[in-house]
This record gives structure tokens, sequence and C-alpha cells, in this order.
């Protein structure tokens, strides 16, 4: 064959090969064909399935094995990348809530902070100032709750109850399941707190509309949505952080190009020489860089930091709501027009404004790049995209991917193989989750249940589990907050650590096995279950039968023989549940940092039980009664060692 021919006949094999192993999407992208190698590692489809399951959403559901697959465990992945499974029976619960659909402007005029508040009934004449932290305070706050109720006024606590409740019934009940983990993940990546008062009515928004739709995209416009966000923006400072040196345009040019009127020009004069209180605010430049992109060991320096600091004034907030943030400055683009400010460098997108007479328009060098002088808006685009393609950003990403979904201490051989897709594919997150799971250190021993699940993790599991039905969603937040894990009021900008040590410890061990119990035994209102539903409407025998018979289904595709040793001798106990409540009352409520080996857990249980009384598992179900006895046996199997992991 001469060479020419050879050359086509191998660019012909590649080009098959090419479409074989490969797909194209609606939009024309190419997307990899997923293989997933779990044989190799010696699991059957039933118990790849389940790993999947684990993993993939907050919990299996009875039967969910077996719909995974009838439609292909490569099939079911994918449709969960994907994301558009409808949710006819979650959005109707979720049309209750509906504030958690307004705006940042409409939560800014429907739940203004109590600040707010007082200077609107002191300036509407509802409150006399004078009376303010004085005298009858009973009558204050009723004069006050008069005022919000005669101006469709709500306390923002009530908007936060509703964020939070559909959160949990999302978890609980959403048909994608691995969206909602990743929202979870990003969020947690991104973290912003509801601890910071002046930034918590942002969060509903921010979770919404910046992070659940991108959770799958290209982690530049993840990243680029966050750095514009209100929520981050005052969360980490960066609204107020301005430069020494000012615009270079002056607003005589402005006056000769424009033919502003004189009021025009006194309003953008007050805007472009309004005192710059704030000055330059490294917080968002730090941790863009540390917790965002690069990582802690990313490769740069405090220098970087200030330079890209530099970098970043002048992006800060739009005006939002009538009398919200910046209203003065809403007075200022109306006088001025957004069409005149546009011309002279401000952006205005959404919540999202750009200021130039507050930014540093002098050169800057970041990570060895030079920014000339005056770049403006688009200096701040070109400085994230630059993070985001960064080699140290791709390696920081798949780890943390890697750590969250395959193990604590992923191999590096996988974070690589991640790290080449996320830098072959733009960032993109959906093909770095298929190299991922198709790897076989997803699979391997290391992988199998090595996680442990989180306090929130841990209750929505055990809902789904036990087919709950959920109407008072806020009633298990506070049993989540008990566990050591208040969702969404984190401090630190690192978010929640994704390690097990973080979560375990004797208070936390003891809150996790009162709450299966009282789960188990519908004590927590608002939660309904039907226990004997799960198996069919079949009573078991005994107390060990049905630990054996529920532990399965709670647990598919899991040898249970040494958890079940573990658990019997609790079975015999009919003061456990009041010992168990007793004990995690006086445990304190703390978050989890120092980790314990499992053992430890079977002596905490093995402590419950001293000095009980010797009595078989059939002696408790003549004694209690079947549901108490089946209560028990759930609850225990909830709170076991081999239920926290996943």
């Amino acid at each position: 064959m001469k060479a020419p021919l050879k050359v086509i006949c191998s660019f012909v094999f590649l080009l098959l090969s090419a479409l074989l192993f490969s797909s194209f999407d609606k939009g024309g992208s190419k997307t990899i064909k997923i293989v997933f190698p779990y044989k190799q590692a010696g699991l059957t489809e039933r118990q790849a399935a389940a790993h999947l399951l684990s993993r993939f959403t907050y919990g299996a559901k009875s039967g969910d094995v077996d719909r995974v697959l009838k439609m292909g465990l490569e099939k079911w992945f994918q449709q969960q990348l994907d994301g558009n499974i409808k949710n006819e029976s979650l959005d109707k619960m979720l049309d209750q809530y509906e504030d958690i659909n307004l705006t940042n402007s409409e939560v800014e005029n429907k739940y203004p902070r109590q600040a707010k508040v007082v200077r609107m009934a002191i300036r509407d004449g509802f409150v006399n100032k004078d009376s303010v932290g004085k005298g009858d305070q009973k009558a204050y706050r009723k004069q006050l709750q008069d005022y919000m109720a005669a101006n469709g006024l709500k306390p923002e606590g009530e908007l936060l109850r509703q964020f939070i409740n559909q959160k949990i019934l999302r978890a609980a009940y959403t048909n994608n399941q691995l969206h909602e983990l990743l929202t979870d993940f990003w969020f947690n990546h991104f973290n912003v707190s509801l601890t910071k008062n002046q930034c918590a009515s942002f969060v509903p928004a921010f979770e919404r509309d910046v992070i659940r739709p991108n959770v799958t995209g290209k982690f530049q416009n993840l990243l680029m949505a966050t750095a514009k966000s209100p929520a981050m923006l005052v969360f980490l400072d960066n609204f107020t952080s301005t430069g020494e040196q000012g615009a270079t345009t002056s607003i005589e040019d402005m006056q000769m190009g424009e033919k502003l009127k004189p009021v025009a020009l006194k309003r953008l004069k007050q805007l472009q020489n309004k005192k710059k209180a704030g000055g330059l605010n490294e917080n968002y430049a730090r941790e863009v860089m540390e917790l965002h992109t690069l990582g802690v060991d990313g490769g740069y320096t405090q220098n970087d930091v200030t330079q890209a600091a530099r970098v970043l004034t002048g992006w800060t907030l739009a005006p939002m709501g009538t009398d919200g943030y910046g209203a003065a400055m809403e007075k200022v683009i109306e006088k001025v027009g957004e069409a005149n400010l546009q011309k002279r460098g401000f952006v205005r997108n959404g919540d999202f404004l750009f200021v130039p007479t507050r930014h540093d328009n002098g050169e800057k060098t970041v990570l060895g790049k030079k920014f000339a002088a005056g770049g403006g808006y688009e200096e701040g685009v070109e400085l994230l995209s630059m993070l985001a393609h960064h080699q140290s950003t791709a390696k920081f990403i798949s780890k943390k991917l890697a750590t969250r979904f395959v193990n604590d201490h992923p191999a590096q051989k996988l974070v690589d193989k991640m790290a080449n897709t996320f830098n072959s594919s733009d960032g993109d997150i959906k093909q770095v989750m298929i190299a991922m799971v198709s790897s076989p250190e997803f699979w391997t021993s290391d992988a199998l249940r090595e996680k442990t699940k989180s306090p929130f993790e841990l209750a929505m599991s055990a809902v789904r589990s036990l087919d709950a039905e959920i109407t008072q969603p806020y009633q298990l937040f506070s049993w989540i907050n008990k566990m050591g894990q208040k969702m969404y009021y984190y401090q630190a900008p690192t978010g929640f650590p994704d390690r097990g040590q973080y979560w375990i410890n004797t208070g936390s061990l003891l809150n996790r096995m009162n709450f299966g119990l009282a789960l188990a035994s519908q004590r927590i209102p608002g939660i309904k279950i039907n226990l004997s539903s799960l198996n069919n409407n079949h009573e078991p025998e005994s107390a060990e039968a049905a630990l054996l018979t529920y532990g399965k289904l709670i647990m598919p595709e899991r040898n249970l023989e040494e958890t079940v040793k573990r658990l019997k001798p609790m079975l015999n106990d009919p003061e456990l549940v009041s010992k168990v409540e007793k004990a995690a009352a006086k445990a304190p409520i703390a978050q989890p940092e120092v980790q314990m080996k499992e053992e430890s857990g079977d002596m905490m249980m093995a402590g419950l039980n001293k000095e009980r009384p010797r009595r078989n598992a059939n002696a408790v179900q003549l004694a209690n009664g079947n549901n108490t006895m089946l209560a028990q046996v759930v609850g225990v199997i909830i709170g076991s060692p081999e239920f926290q992991r996943k």
C-alpha cells in the first residue's frame, strides 16, 4: 500500500473511532461516550448501581437499584448529568414558597432589614424617633409590626425559612439528584453565609440564579457569575473596594462630548468624586485565588493578591429596590442616563455594576501577566478568565470534585486525569465528571462506602430510604443543626469541610442515633413514614429478622453480616430510645472536628446498653408491640456506623 493511501486509511480509522466512541449533543459540542469499568473492580452490576446511587443521589429509594439497571448504568448517569427530568410533584410542593422566586430588588422591597424598617417607620410617622429603644418596648414592637403589615413588608427570617425549606424538599424529592448535589457542592465551594446580615437577603438568588444553572457548565461561566453576584460582592467586601487612581475621563471631557444638562453634570460629579472611604479591599482577591481557583498552593504571592484586588476595584452592586441598596445611585443614573454612563465605561449587568470612577486605572501585574493602564471593566474579566484556565485551577477543582465524590484522599492518577480533561474541555464540568466516574479509581474498594455523610446528607438519605412524606421541612433543618451542620450559616468562606473526620465525634454520633430513632418512631412533626409498606406490609417474625430485612431495604447491595452482629444487642434494650435521647441532650451541639474510629461508635452504642436487662428480641416485641419494635430496629439502622457511610 502506498504511503498516501496508508495515511488516508489511518485517517478514516481514526474518524470512525471518534464516531464510535463519542457523540454530539444538539448544540454540536463533542461529548465523551461513558463506559464504567466496574467489572475490573470485581463489582456486580447491582453493586455498581448501588454505588452510583450512593454517590450521585441523596440516597437510594426503594426500587432505585432496579430502575437504574433497567435503564442502564451509563444512561442513568448521563440523564442525571443532563438534569432535565420533570419534577411536577416537587414543583407543586415549592409553589407554597413563592418568595424564593423574588429578584434581589423585590426582596429589598418586601424584606427590609430591621434598621431600615425603623427608618421607614420614622419617616412615615408611624414611630416617634424618640421612642426607639426607650419606654414600652412591647408597644414599640407592635408599632413596627403594624407598620410592616400596613405596607406589605415581612421579616427577613420568613424569606430565609422558605429558602431553607426549598433546599430540603429539593434534596428529598427532585428527580435530578445529581444536579442538586452539585448545587450543594458549588454553593459550598463559593460559600456565602447568612451570618453576614448585609448579604443574607441576596443568598436565595445567589443559589437560584448563579449556582444552580451553572453546575455542569463551563467553570469560567460559574466563576464569573459568582464574582458579579451581590451575595459574593458583599460577603467578601469587594463592593466597597476602590482604587487610589480614579478614572482618566474627566467631567469636562464628558460635558464637551455629550452636552449634558447642568443637573446631570452635578449628579455625575457627585458620583465621580464620591469619597472612597473603603479603599482597596483584598478579601475577594485573596479568596478567589486561594478558595475559588488556584488553591492555597497555586503559585500566587501576596503581591499577586494586592494587584488582583486593584484589577477588581469598581466591581460593585447596581441599585436595588425602591429604598434598597444604592437608591441614591439610582437617582444619579436616572439623571445622567444609562447611555451616557455606558459610553464612559460604566457597565451594568443585572444586579452588578462596574463604576470606572472607583477603579484603579494604573498598570498592574498578576501572576506575571501585565494589565495595561486604563483597562477598566474588561481587565477584571480577563483576570477571572486567566484564573479559570490556570493549570493550578484545573488540579484544585479536580481534586475537590474527587474528594467530594470518590474518597477523602483521591489518588493522584485520578486527579491528573480529571485535570487533563478540565484543560482539554475548556473547564467543562460535565466532562470532568464523566472522566471521574469512568476511571477505575472511582470503582475500587478504596472508594466504596469510604465517604462519611454530613448531617444534611444523613437526614436526606434517611427520609428518602424510608419514602417519607415531608410537610414541615424546617423540622428537619432543626435536627440537622443538632447534628452539627447549620446549613447556609457556615461563616468561613471555605464552606463546610468535605472530609469524614470533621463530622464524627461522640456528640454527633449520639445525635445521629437520636435522629434515627426519632424519625423511625415518627416523633418529628411533619414527617410521616409507613414502615410496613416498605416491606409490602409483611410483618417480620422478630426484631432480628426485621433488622436483616430493613437493613437490606435501607442499605441495598451491602454485606450486612457484621452490621447485624453489631446492632443485635441494642435491640434487646426496651429503654434504648430514652437512653439515647437523654445522652444526646447532654452532648454539646458543636461542629465535630476529631475523627473517631468505627470501633468508637461501637463503644458509644455499647455504653448505652450498660446494665441493660437480658431480654431476647421476641420479648421486646411482646412487651412493646410490633410497631414500637420495628421503629426501634429502623432507628438503630439509621444511627448505625454503616448507614453513616455512602
